[in-house]
């Protein structure tokens, strides 16, 4: 996220934006000039504060409930990786596997920083790594002790997320805090394709995309614990349109019409599935 882009858009549409922040339009643009120098994860928590004293807005509560709900599953995503990085000797292998986790955990981090930044005293309290149960109560026994385990729940984590996201949009409509789900949804699709590609380097067939699994299941994934991360990702009507031999194109089979569009999921569906890991 580009705070100062985000400033300067600000300004076009509200000239007088600095004089709101503060009476000496000088002081503002100190702030301005500071902000270039700042390390991106301080910003967000400057940026939520600032816009609350600037214009006296507080979130709805729907809006609160979904950017929790949000940042919980930023903490579950971010303690998984974080765990693996520091308290998993040899889990993950040297080099490039090591280090694309490491920067999916920073990337999760930064994500919990700029939805606290959004909520600011309306944040739930931090979530520890203790609040979560990554073993599923058992399901995933080996995940920080077998690399294919812990990748099969990396990937369900990832696709969960970009899943909910989705399903959150209408919530966050006509909100500016819509921009900020954005920003996260769509590097937690990055991460859910290059999880996939990790896996398919650890010789399981799968493509970087969600696709439908053996005999038409919409789950992909190899794990039938994963079932409910992508219920209904079999779909191949879109808008009222069904999408299989469209136009006569014999060529456009029920899988490839699943593989081009991807499914939100309900905030119920995706507690359910979190809720097996969260203690």
């Amino acid at each position: 996220m580009n705070i100062i882009n985000i400033i300067e858009e600000i300004e076009k549409v509200d000239g007088e934006v600095y004089e709101r922040l503060s009476p000496r339009r000088s002081a503002m643009k100190d702030f301005y000039d500071m902000g270039k120098k700042v390390a991106l994860a301080a910003m967000p928590l400057a940026l939520g504060s600032m816009f609350t004293k600037a214009y006296g807005q507080t979130l709805p509560s729907a809006v609160v409930d979904t950017l929790n709900f949000a940042l919980t599953l930023e903490y579950l995503e971010y303690h998984f990786y974080n765990h693996a990085v520091v308290a998993a000797p040899g889990l993950i292998p040297t080099g490039a596997p090591f280090a694309a986790i490491s920067n999916i955990r920073d990337h999760e981090q930064a994500h919990v920083n700029l939805l606290k930044g959004a909520l600011g005293g309306s944040a739930i309290p931090a979530k520890a790594y203790t609040d979560f149960d990554y073993t599923a109560k058992g399901t995933f026994g080996d995940v920080y002790t077998n690399y294919a385990t812990f990748l099969a729940v990396a990937q369900a984590f990832e696709d969960t997320g970009v899943r909910a996201y989705k399903g959150q949009a209408p919530v966050l409509k006509g909100m500016p805090v819509l921009t900020t789900a954005l920003q996260i949804h769509s590097v937690e699709a990055r991460h859910a394709a290059h999880i996939r590609y990790m896996r398919a380097g650890n010789g399981v067939a799968i493509k970087p995309w969600i696709s439908l699994g053996p005999g038409g299941s919409s789950n992909d994934s190899g794990v039938s614990a994963a079932d409910a991360v992508y219920a209904g990702e079999n779909l191949t009507v879109q808008a009222t349109i069904n999408i299989v031999g469209i136009n006569g194109n014999a060529g456009i089979t029920a899988a490839a019409a699943a593989e081009c569009f991807d499914e939100p999921l309900a905030k119920a569906d995706v507690l359910t599935i979190a809720g097996l890991f969260i203690r």
